[in-house]
């Protein structure tokens, strides 16, 4: 007998064929919004998971009642990057930031004048040192500009601000920080100007960080990290619906979804990553496992890109206002 003549079987097979695979031709004047839709149309294998995570974005972004949590390495921060994650600061996607002490470091330094350059992944790392050159991945960072730049930046910051008070959050400090800089692409600035405030659960482990550390025998200078603690629970508590773009992994990913649990899971969450769940990492898990630890609702609505974010993210924030300008034009 034929299964698919079997009632259940065959209801089954009709709810699964529903959408067929569709091809595309590139064409000169083909527009953002057009290639999104294609990549939906053609599906496979990440293509489908870009438009889905567009879709998911536009909800979330379009959901007054969600607190929306921006989560992202550090890494991120030294490639142009940086401004798109600015964007979305100045554009009001992000009510909380939730990041590393490397962004901190390569806003400041970027943010201060101190440029970044183009590299290559095969350059001679001993003659890079030699030459006093840092390789980030395909990225060129001149010793120079660095943590000298970001150390200078941050002991006259401090200097300053120890004269207010000894104690101080993080994320105080970093809004201060972000008054200092003049850049219209800088993360620190962007969230000074809207008042968005950024969690770094990892401060020391960075220039900036490291400062707080050398700075306190001599000025008394204390780093509260607690108080930033309540003011991100406090935020996380007072929430209607949770929701997060999670760019990544390590800690910035595991404090936002750490914290998501306490509200019985994020509402909504799109994952860029290029890590693996088969050897059991945090970095690496997908949004499925979230939810046997109450960080993703079962309910809630989910999606991981495995993609270079510096490739996916900007595909992913176009799709998301390509939907939001067609929401505005019915």
């Amino acid at each position: 007998m034929d299964v698919r003549d079997i009632p259940v079987l065959k209801d089954a097979r009709s709810e699964l064929l529903k959408e067929v695979v569709k091809d595309y031709f590139v064409k000169e004047d083909m527009s953002v919004c057009d290639l999104i839709n294609a990549l939906r149309d053609a599906h496979g294998f990440m293509a489908g998971h870009i438009s889905r995570a567009a879709e998911i974005l536009y909800e979330m972004w379009s959901d007054k009642e969600a607190t929306r949590i921006l989560s992202f390495t550090g890494n991120l921060v030294s490639t142009g990057l940086r401004g798109l994650l600015a964007q979305l600061i100045l554009e009001g996607f992000a009510d909380i930031v939730i990041t590393t002490c490397g962004t901190i470091d390569h806003d400041i330094a970027r943010g201060t004048g101190h440029p970044y350059y183009k590299g290559d992944w095969r350059l001679d790392d001993s003659m890079l040192k030699v030459i006093e050159v840092h390789r980030l991945g395909n990225v060129l960072i001149p010793v120079e500009n660095y943590g000298l730049a970001v150390e200078k930046f941050t002991r006259n910051l401090l200097d300053e601000l120890v004269k207010k008070k000894k104690e101080w959050p993080p994320s105080e400090l970093l809004y201060e920080a972000g008054k200092k800089i003049n850049d219209p692409y800088s993360i620190l600035r962007a969230a000074t100007q809207r008042n968005v405030p950024i969690f770094v659960p990892g401060i020391f482990d960075g220039a900036f960080g490291t400062q707080l550390v050398f700075h306190s025998p001599f000025s008394g200078l204390k780093t509260d990290l607690i108080s930033d603690e309540k003011k991100l629970m406090d935020k996380i508590f007072e929430s209607h619906k949770l929701g997060a773009l999670i760019i990544g992994g390590g800690i910035s990913k595991h404090h936002t979804i750490w914290w998501a649990q306490f509200k019985d899971g994020l509402d909504y969450a799109v994952y860029i990553t290029t890590a693996v769940e088969y050897d059991g990492s945090l970095s690496g898990a997908q949004p499925r496992e979230a939810i046997s630890w109450n960080k993703i609702k079962p309910s809630g609505k989910s999606i991981v890109v495995y993609s270079d974010a510096t490739i996916a993210l900007p595909l992913i924030i176009a799709g998301a206002k390509c939907l939001m300008k067609k929401s505005t034009e019915k």
